[in-house]
């Protein structure tokens, strides 16, 4: 009871205000993004576009962020790579939140043998080395940016069933769910339509948190050179492309080490607000 009631308690004015400003800014931050990915023609330059003649540059008024070795435009190669960069990410999440979800629900009310099989080869997958796994799987092979989005979709599977069969094991004992199973539901109903919903909040969490780990993987694999392809507007790419420019043009590692680093963790602020504001819906009811 003292649990319940300490969630269940309002929070003060003033903290309530600061976590709604802040999920504002960050959804005003990814929504800038999402433009720039829906619309990269937004660029001024050609992203692909190199200019031998120009070279490395610092920035200009022609070039804001200036230009790369090849003499390309980094805020053009920028906008076009935020694409790159969610695009990925966003199929990686489907992936993992369809078959993390499925597998985390039967396991945890289905129990016994079921859970067990699950549960164990979570365990196994949960065991490897994740970043090892992915290079070593995706240079087998041949690499190249989807490669690695199917690798880390199934890869993430794993981490998203532990969480949400965690969550619907705290549902099994409640008495909606001891009232269902006394009417006789079948468990694939009492999944779908009564425990699910309930979980939903923990769901939509994982799923902003699972973004944000494939945003970071993905762009880390591009940097080691198992991502995007050679020449692509990506932002892990793009910093290991000009990481031995820093000195003569720090935009050029900056500004897409900056934007990896602020959208992940706006969507995990964003996530966090998002299941607060759900879980006292939840309460609330």
């Amino acid at each position: 009871m003292t649990e319940v009631s300490e969630r269940a308690a309002p929070r003060r004015p003033g903290t309530a205000n600061r976590s709604d400003v802040t999920a504002g800014l960050c959804f005003a931050f990814l929504a800038a993004i999402c433009a720039l990915a829906l619309v990269p023609s937004m660029a001024p330059y050609d992203a692909m576009g190199a200019n031998l003649t120009l070279g490395l540059s610092s920035p200009s008024e022609s070039h804001w962020l200036g230009t790369d070795a090849l003499g390309r435009d980094i805020l053009s190669r920028v906008i076009v790579g935020a694409r790159a960069a969610l695009l990925g990410p966003l199929i990686v999440t489907l992936v993992s939140m369809t078959f993390g979800n499925a597998l985390g629900l039967i396991a945890g009310c289905r129990g016994g043998w079921v859970d067990s099989v699950i549960m164990r080869w979570v365990d196994l997958m949960l065991a490897l080395p994740g970043l090892l796994v992915a290079v070593v799987v995706i240079g087998a092979l041949g690499g190249g940016y989807w490669v690695a989005v199917a690798v880390l979709g199934v890869l993430l599977v794993p981490f998203d069933a532990r969480v949400i069969r965690g969550a619907a094991l705290e549902q099994m004992p409640r008495p909606y769910v001891e009232a269902a199973r006394t009417l006789g539901v079948p468990w694939w109903r009492l999944t779908l339509f009564h425990v699910w919903p309930n979980v939903s909040a923990v769901t939509v969490a994982n799923t902003f948190l699972v973004f944000a780990m494939a945003l970071v993987s993905l762009s880390g694999l591009s940097f080691l050179g198992f991502g995007a392809d050679a020449g692509q507007p990506d932002w892990g790419l793009m910093i290991a492309e000009n990481r031995t420019n820093l000195f003569e043009n720090p935009a050029s590692v900056v500004a897409p080490g900056c934007l990896l680093i602020l959208t992940a963790t706006c969507v995990n602020l964003l996530g966090d607000w998002v299941y607060q504001r759900l879980s006292e819906r939840g309460l609330s009811r």
